[in-house]
C-alpha cells in the first residue's frame, strides 16, 4: 500500500472510532406487527348480512384469533354447513365442544351437519345432549326426528316430531318436518294437511312451500303443484321439477318412501 493510501485508511479508521454510531451501523429493528384483534360486537353483527362464503372466511379468522371463542366456532360451523361443507362444519362444531361440551348451539350445529351429510345416526348423540340441556327448546327434538328417520328408527322419529310439535305447535319447520315424515310413509293426506298449515305461517321458509308443491305433485295434481312451485323458484328450475314429477307419476306411491325434498327424490330416482 502506498503512503498516501495508508494515511487515508488511517484517517478513515480514526473517523469511525470517533463516531461509534457510524462504526457499528446497526440496522433499526422492524416495528413489531400488531397482534390480531377480535372483531367488535358491531362488526360481528354486520357479518350476519353477508353470504355464507364471506361469513365462513370472517368466522374462520375469528376462530384463528381465539380458538376458544364459542361464537366464532358455532358461526363458522353454520356457514360451512350452508356451503354444503358438512364434514368441515362437523369439525368446527366439535372444536367448540372440546372447550365447551355443554354449548347448546354447538351441539345443534353438530347435529345439523351430520344430518346434512346424510348420517343421522351420528346426529342423535349431540341432539340428545342439547335436549337434555334445554328440554323446552323445540329445535333438539325437531333435529332428532330427522336424525331418527335417516337412521331408519321410525317410531322414535315420530315420537320426536310429535314432541317438537308439542313444544312449538305453530312453528312452520316443525309442522313441515312432521308433514314430510308422513309423506315418506305414503300418508299424503296427512302430509298435505300439515304442510298447508306450515305454508300458511308468515315466517314459513321457502322449503316448506316447495315441499307442499312436491306432495301435491306426487298426489297427481300437477297444475296446482306447478302454481305453488312458481311462487319461489325461477322458471327453469320449475320446468325441471315438473318434468321430473311427470316422469315419476307411475311410481309416485313408492317414490315418497324416502322423500324429504325435491333433491332427495331426484337423487333416489
Amino acid at each position: 500500500m502506498c503512503r498516501m493510501s495508508a494515511l487515508a485508511a488511517t484517517a478513515l479508521a480514526l473517523q469511525l472510532a470517533a463516531c461509534p454510531a457510524l462504526a457499528a451501523a446497526p440496522e433499526k429493528p422492524a416495528p413489531a406487527a400488531a397482534a390480531p384483534r377480535k372483531a367488535t360486537a358491531q362488526e360481528r353483527a354486520q357479518v350476519a348480512r353477508l353470504d355464507p362464503l364471506a361469513r365462513a372466511a370472517f368466522w374462520a379468522r375469528e376462530a384463528d384469533v381465539d380458538a376458544a371463542d364459542p361464537e366464532a366456532g358455532v358461526q363458522l360451523a353454520q356457514a360451512l354447513r350452508q356451503l354444503g361443507r358438512y364434514d368441515d362444519a362437523v369439525q368446527a362444531a366439535e372444536r367448540v365442544l372440546v372447550v365447551a361440551p355443554a354449548n347448546i348451539e354447538a351441539l345443534l350445529e353438530a347435529a345439523r351437519a351430520h344430518i346434512g351429510r346424510g348420517q343421522g345416526f351420528y346426529a342423535v348423540d349431540p341432539a340428545r345432549r342439547a335436549q337434555a340441556a334445554a328440554p323446552r327448546d323445540w329445535r333438539a327434538p325437531a333435529l332428532l326426528g330427522v336424525a331418527y328417520e335417516q337412521a331408519s328408527r321410525h317410531d322414535e322419529a315420530l315420537a320426536a316430531h310429535r314432541q317438537a310439535l308439542a313444544l312449538a305447535p305453530e312453528n312452520p319447520i316443525v309442522l313441515g318436518n312432521l308433514g314430510l315424515y308422513y309423506a315418506a310413509r305414503g300418508q299424503t293426506a296427512e302430509a298435505e294437511t300439515l304442510l298447508r298449515q306450515a305454508a300458511a305461517k308468515p315466517d314459513a321458509p321457502i322449503a316448506v312451500r316447495q315441499n307442499l308443491a312436491l306432495v301435491v305433485g306426487l298426489s297427481g295434481r300437477l297444475d296446482e303443484a306447478e302454481k305453488l312451485a312458481r311462487q319461489d323458484l325461477p322458471p327453469e328450475i320449475v320446468a325441471a321439477n315438473m318434468a321430473w314429477l311427470r316422469s315419476a307419476q307411475p311410481t309416485s306411491a313408492t317414490a315418497g318412501a324416502s322423500a324429504r325434498s325435491w333433491e332427495s327424490l331426484q337423487r333416489a330416482q
